[in-house]
């Protein structure tokens, strides 16, 4: 039920928990758990990001900073089951194919029980636990330096061996997607690495949920011209999916 009248600073800390724990708010939902406008939860958004924990993006906010591995995997898990299961016809039987360390991906990693013979090049320890002893397939870890707040394996070492190996498709997420600016990343560490597996990938397979459709993070690392699908839980003739109809295959 919605709150009577709640004072400025009960709503600033109200938003700054759901920020931390989901990730995102909007307006919308938040004007109606606080039964004030929306003109007056525009206004605390405002405050938020002068504060510096808030990222101000259409319809809503998104926490400044990435999420860690755990709020990501537990975040939209039924979109990321439905990508997963649209990726999982994308991955061939043999070769050497690329995971980034999102927790998208390792819901596709989840779904891979055997293989005929493929190496599977990863950032992400999760993934490389999940994978480790299926039959038939190879795990390789890029090295690095793990980040805390990601789980992922960053820095010099780890885009150097990513750069370093040919695959012949990258499957990687994104922290934000701009149908101008591509996919993003909340850290410049985290989006090398990406940079770096896509340079040896043949094609890269671009797998986001719904809800980073027509948002903006720090750091690009791949042009339009080089994904070559963009794998959403969306049906792929959804109106939300307009903008990148125009620039790659959406599946």
């Amino acid at each position: 039920m919605p709150q009577r009248n709640v004072p400025g600073e009960d709503r600033l800390t109200w938003l700054s928990d759901q920020l931390r724990v989901q990730g995102a708010v909007t307006i919308t939902a938040a004007a109606a758990e606080l039964n004030v406008s929306e003109m007056t939860i525009r206004r605390d958004l405002v405050q938020l990001e002068e504060r510096g924990v808030a990222r101000r993006v259409r319809g809503g906010a998104r926490s400044v900073g990435p999420r860690s591995f755990a709020q990501r995997r537990d975040r939209m898990a039924g979109a990321k089951g439905r990508i997963a299961a649209k990726l999982a016809g994308l991955v061939p039987d043999g070769g050497a194919v690329a995971f980034d360390a999102s927790s998208t991906v390792m819901r596709l990693a989840g779904t891979l029980t055997s293989a005929d013979d493929l190496l599977v090049v990863t950032n992400g320890p999760d993934t490389f636990g999940v994978l480790r002893d299926r039959p038939g397939i190879s795990v390789l870890l890029t090295g690095g330096r793990l980040d805390p707040r990601t789980g992922s394996l960053v820095g010099p070492l780890a885009s150097r061996a990513a750069a370093d190996i040919t695959v012949r498709r990258l499957f990687a997420s994104a922290a934000a997607l701009d149908e101008r600016a591509g996919p993003l990343e909340e850290t410049p560490e985290e989006a090398d690495v990406k940079r770096a597996l896509a340079v040896g990938a043949e094609q890269v397979v671009l797998a986001v949920d719904s809800s980073k459709l027509g948002t903006r993070a720090v750091a690009r690392w791949l042009d339009w011209e080089r994904v070559d699908w963009l794998v959403t839980e969306l049906d792929p003739q959804d109106d939300r999916l307009a903008p990148y109809r125009r620039v790659t295959r959406i599946r």
